[in-house]
């Protein structure tokens, strides 16, 4: 993989601190949620988020 310039490299750690917020925010949802399916949904896109941050994070390693 070619090396990463500054700018590319500071969006890809935005990417990840997005993502992590992200991640972090649907988690609570889902802890706060009566609703089962609700509550799926948002574990479902929490995991998801995590996923993809580690895939960015994967890039930098």
């Amino acid at each position: 993989m070619p090396q990463l310039n500054e700018q590319e490299l500071q969006n890809v750690r935005h990417f990840i601190g997005s993502h992590e917020t992200c991640a972090q925010k649907l988690k609570t949802y889902a802890q706060q949620c009566q609703d089962p399916q609700i509550k799926e949904m948002f574990q479902q896109s929490s995991q998801q988020a995590e996923n993809t941050k580690q895939k960015f994070l994967s890039v930098l390693q």
